[in-house]
């Protein structure tokens, strides 16, 4: 594994109550123990980057353990496509041979309430050729490419789920103002107490007191008895066994249940069958029938209400010759009402849209790994209703830095890229959106980085492969924002606009030495509106640092559009250090 340099690293687990644990870390012990749960953490010093090292926890030893820089990759689909899809374009990762750079791939787990430990399953890979393929690709190229540029190991935590929304990742706490995404917790938790079985762990035991439970004769239906219940329901039936046929092997019978069942004979599992129409025959193994008082306990479930013991069939214990006759009266108790438990559903009628799934389950049990930052590429699941995503990206940003606790985590964003036809007017798009909304979270919010990639797209398939271009781009972020190295690392950056007659002047950040357009042909993918709203394709040149726009059938112009598209491709408005331009608007209609 990798874990990272420069700052304190805290190791933790699970151990016996009480237990005293010892970590060894290059030549130092830290000593702790663990609490009554169980719980037990230490925290190293910071490290310099290097290793392998070796970490040990008692008697279990970590073996092959580097010190770099790690990084929390998340998203959906984009972040977790496979290496092997882009071996025939990038053929150099047949022969990948890289092992101070490591991969983990945080199991999927999607769950309502949060989650102490990831899923089982995951575990750490190197990019040494027969291990690459393990990888997703973004990853792979960004740590590739950062390991090349830095010398230091690397490691790449990813926590993504194909087609995920925003909304999965971020916490219930940070999701107040959206109560369509909150999940009733006093519901929930009045539900799954419902849910739970009172009599799995006691009912079954031979000695348990039933003598104040109601009575029910055996064969017969429920609703016919006045039982009118629905769920898991437990009978209970005593009978006595001479001395002379205890330890002996028995055959249960017990007709037709309606529906399913699993039996006990002195608190010793039988038998069970999942729905209503085998006849019941259960062995009882010998050594289990005792002399003097035995019972037999049946958890016989109906969803519908109408369960019972079929009339006509035979309930009864055979031991050699003899018939015990197990007809008659019997005790029953409920286990489990359906009926309560669905009476919690109206207020949980909201339970697939609730958002903080993948947060509980893939981000909350990692929040004490430490990390350089984080590398979000996200967003396509949500270009059918982008006018929220502005405010979720904010609020993720600021769970994961509390969760984490780290309030200047650096974010890399990952804007998307080009996508489906191109449009031939200018025209309203959700991708276009979820840029502008990625845009703006990165020019308002701290320590946040973009990239810009509406040129690496591929306009018939929602997963580019070129993945390395992307990796080198965000590298390129984190040099100036993580590693404080002083370089241009963004494209032209809209600032604001002037109109002048018939002409937007647009005026911009982030010029670098100068703007310019990326292939040498006019700027194309401008669009401009006249009071009416209705945007054309523009005329756009670039005068020293700002770019003039116009339409000769507009002479009162007041809102321009720049690359606002599915698939702004053509768009080529660069600075001089070959950077695109992000998309903007200088409206809000």
């Amino acid at each position: 594994m990798v874990l990272q340099r420069d700052t304190e690293l805290k190791i933790w687990g699970w151990a016996d109550n009480g237990e005293k644990i010892t970590v060894r870390f290059r030549g130092q012990s830290y000593q702790t123990e663990a609490d009554a749960a169980g719980n037990w953490a230490i925290r190293l010093p910071a490290q310099k980057a290097g290793g392998p090292y070796l970490l040990q926890v008692n008697e279990i030893a970590v073996r092959d353990v580097l010190i770099g820089d790690v990084w929390l990759c998340s998203g959906q689909s984009n972040m977790e496509t496979p290496i092997e899809r882009l071996v025939e374009r990038f053929p150099e990762i047949n022969s990948s041979n890289n092992h101070m750079i490591r991969y983990f791939k945080v199991p999927t787990q999607s769950v309502l309430e949060r989650r102490s430990e990831i899923a089982g399953g995951g575990r750490w890979y190197s990019a040494v050729a027969s291990e690459v393929m393990n990888w997703t690709a973004l990853a792979y190229f960004y740590a590739q490419q950062s390991y090349t540029h830095t010398g230091v190991p690397v490691g790449m935590l990813v926590s993504s789920l194909g087609g995920s929304n925003i909304e999965s990742w971020i916490s219930q706490d940070q999701l107040k103002e959206f109560p369509r995404l909150l999940l009733d917790r006093s519901a929930l938790d009045s539900m799954q107490l419902a849910q739970q079985d009172r009599g799995i762990r006691d009912w079954i035991k031979p000695d348990w007191d039933d003598s104040s439970w109601p009575t029910f004769t055996v064969p017969g239906w429920w609703r016919d008895q006045q039982l009118d219940s629905k769920g898991v329901l437990y009978f209970r039936k005593s009978f006595e066994l001479p001395a002379e046929l205890a330890g002996r092997y028995g055959m249960l019978y017990l007709g037709t249940l309606i529906d399913s069942d699993s039996v006990f004979v002195n608190g010793h599992f039988v038998g069970a069958t999942g729905y209503m129409y085998p006849p019941r025959k259960y062995a009882v193994r010998a050594g289990i029938l005792r002399a003097g008082y035995n019972t037999v306990t049946i958890r016989l479930r109906s969803n519908t209400g109408h369960g019972g013991f079929v009339e006509g069939k035979s309930y009864k214990l055979q031991v050699n010759d003899n018939e015990i006759n197990l007809a008659g009266a019997w005790k029953y108790q409920v286990g489990m009402d359906s009926d309560l438990v669905k009476s919690y559903l109206p207020r949980l009628q909201n339970i697939n849209e609730v958002g903080s799934k993948l947060y509980n389950g893939m981000i909350y049990p990692i929040k004490d790994v430490a990390v350089s930052g984080v590398i979000w590429y996200q967003g396509e699941a949500n270009t059918g209703n982008p006018q929220t995503y502005e405010q979720y990206l904010r609020l993720l940003i600021k769970d994961w830095r509390l969760t984490l606790e780290r309030p200047r985590l650096p974010f890399l964003l990952v804007q998307l890229p080009n996508y489906m036809r191109k449009q031939e007017r200018p025209s309203e798009s959700g991708w276009a959106g979820i840029r502008e909304a990625q845009f703006k979270v990165s020019r308002e919010v701290p320590y946040t980085a973009l990239t810009v990639n509406y040129d690496i797209g591929e306009w018939n398939d929602i997963h580019p492969l070129n993945k390395k271009d992307l990796a080198a781009r965000l590298l390129l972020a984190a040099r100036k924002l993580v590693y404080g190295e002083k370089l241009v690392s963004s494209g032209p950056v809209y600032e604001r606009m002037e109109i002048k007659d018939s002409r937007i002047v647009l005026f911009f950040k982030e010029v670098g030495t100068g703007l310019a357009s990326r292939d040498g042909q006019p700027l194309r993918h401008f669009a401009i509106a006249g009071q009416d709203r209705q945007f054309v394709w523009a005329d756009a040149v670039v005068k020293g640092n700002t770019v003039v726009v116009s339409h000769r059938d507009i002479a009162h112009p007041v809102a321009v559009r720049y690359a606002w598209s599915d698939n702004p491709e053509d768009a080529n408005l660069i600075n001089r250090q070959q950077l695109l331009a992000s998309p903007f608007r200088t409206d809000s209609w």
